[in-house]
């Protein structure tokens, strides 16, 4: 029997789609002349500024009494000072400096000697007070460790990289763990160190109001085998930004109120995984990079200057995977992206659930839930474009499902970006008719009868049954202004 359609449902086909389309001119061209006469707008209605999503506080109490260091060798005491470079200069390899109360920072202090740790007595018992000058922690030694300590007031010299605690290309192996990180240009700058590991920390930036006057909240340089863990970053310019680095695993973060949650540049084979970012310019902003694993994060919220959950621009060989995405303006953007997966994936309650443009090709795009956002799909191809081919394809809550066999999946393709969205996008005063019999006729033909064909994205094999619970999400859905205007040209020079 030939797979091709018979001649009579090709014609019944055509057919179809000529009245439907001689329908939709009709239509189209009312609200080409309603738009020329324009039309009364009433007052928008805005936010309150309230957030979101709630995010973690902490406010322990500040430390006054005055500093005392002493210097450990072997778990014995071997000097008290109440200058903290002096004790760290007393330090010798593998000798640990305990703190407790405030040190005034009156210069760097320096970790010269290998295996050196700086802990404090109690967990954030020991502040360090930089001064507003200059980088406050410098490690130029491997193996050392920074543990449990509270640093405030960095210098503000962006060019100069200050910094809370500074790496250099010397101090491979280094630990910092539990540190408090507050008013710092920089939190952690790793220069040219391997195998270093960031965890449970907390970094709170300069909040200052332009994210250029801002650094960022961990800063990777040239690094590989780093991992940053379980640690919270706000009010800095990017959370966590890789340069050059490869082979760092970044899991269990949480990030918001910043540019960018995380961002890479030329950065190959990491993986990031169970972090959170919301209330963000973008959640998670991957540039300029191939071979990264995104696996099962979140991103709520993000609806700055750009406003997407995750943007994959120039980004080749990676999966994303398991990722919750809501209420963003764009779920998942794609910028001259090539041969990456988007699977199992929920893009819930978003402007737009997939943004897909300019040059990207080779996606495989399956078992992902676009529920209800505004837009599921916008594209700008010329071309058809299929996602999944054969293979099971994704759950979309508008689709027309009929799975007569019981086997999952409908029987019938859908459509998420064809004619019709083409039209709006192409038109934008159609939109108020994008519900209208005229469009449901076009969207009907483009799923029934594979013999006509336009540019966009097909899914072939859709899902007849959600596979995510958009429940715990629904708050947040409602609580966001769903008004989004889409940045084409997504870069750092839109977030100055």
């Amino acid at each position: 029997m030939s797979r091709l359609p018979s001649v009579e449902g090709l014609v019944s086909a055509r057919a179809a789609f000529l009245a439907a389309a001689v329908v939709l001119a009709v239509v189209l061209g009312g609200v080409v002349a309603a738009a020329g006469a324009g039309g009364a707008g009433g007052d928008d209605v805005g936010t309150d500024g309230e957030p979101v999503v709630d995010p973690p506080t902490y406010d322990p109490d500040r430390p006054t009494e005055s500093g005392t260091a002493r210097v450990l060798r072997d778990g014995s005491e071997i000097g008290t000072y109440d200058d903290l470079s002096a004790a760290v200069d007393a330090a010798g390899p593998g000798d640990a400096v305990e703190l407790s109360g405030v040190f005034e920072a009156d210069r760097e202090v320096v970790v010269d000697e290998p295996g050196v740790t700086i802990r404090a007595a109690s967990t954030h018992g020991a502040l360090i007070d930089g001064g507003g000058a200059g980088t406050v922690i410098d490690v130029r030694a491997p193996n050392a460790t920074v543990e449990g300590v509270w640093i405030d007031d960095t210098g503000e010299n962006l060019e100069s990289r200050d910094s809370a605690v500074y790496l250099t290309e010397n101090a491979s192996g280094t630990t910092l763990s539990e540190l408090y990180l507050t008013d710092a240009a920089f939190g952690v700058w790793v220069n040219g160190a391997d195998r270093v590991t960031i965890a449970d920390s907390r970094i709170e930036g300069t909040k200052a109001p332009r994210f250029a006057n801002r650094g960022n909240g961990i800063n990777l340089w040239e690094t590989t085998g780093t991992e940053v863990r379980d640690t919270e970053i706000t009010d800095v310019r990017d959370g966590i930004y890789y340069s050059w680095a490869s082979n760092v695993e970044a899991t269990g973060n949480t990030m918001w109120d910043l540019r960018y949650g995380v961002h890479y540049m030329y950065s190959d084979d990491n993986r990031l995984a169970d972090n959170v970012a919301f209330e963000n310019d973008v959640g998670y902003a991957l540039m300029v990079s191939e071979s990264i694993e995104l696996v099962n994060n979140t991103a709520v919220a993000n609806r700055g200057e750009s406003g997407h959950g995750i943007l994959l621009k120039e980004i080749d060989h990676t999966v994303v995977r398991d990722n919750d995405l809501v209420a963003n303006d764009n779920g998942v953007y794609l910028y001259n992206a090539q041969d990456n997966e988007v699977r199992g994936n929920l893009l819930y309650a978003n402007g737009v659930g997939v943004h897909h443009s300019a040059g990207t090709e080779g996606t495989a795009v399956a078992g992902n839930g676009f529920v209800n956002n505004d837009e599921q799909v916008l594209t700008t191809t010329r071309e058809l474009v299929a996602w999944n081919g054969t293979d099971r394809g994704n759950y979309w809550s508008d689709a027309r499902v009929a799975d007569t066999d019981g086997d999952g999946v409908s029987d019938a393709r859908h459509r998420p970006a064809g004619a019709a969205e083409r039209l709006v996008q192409e038109h934008p005063a159609a939109a108020v008719f994008a519900d209208s019999p005229a469009f449901d006729a076009i969207r009907l033909v483009e799923s029934r009868f594979p013999a006509v064909e336009s540019a966009g994205v097909i899914d072939h094999r859709p899902l007849a049954s959600p596979a995510h619970d958009v429940e715990p999400y629904r708050p947040y859905a409602a609580a966001v202004d769903t008004a989004a205007e889409y940045d084409d040209e997504p870069g750092d020079e839109h977030h100055q």
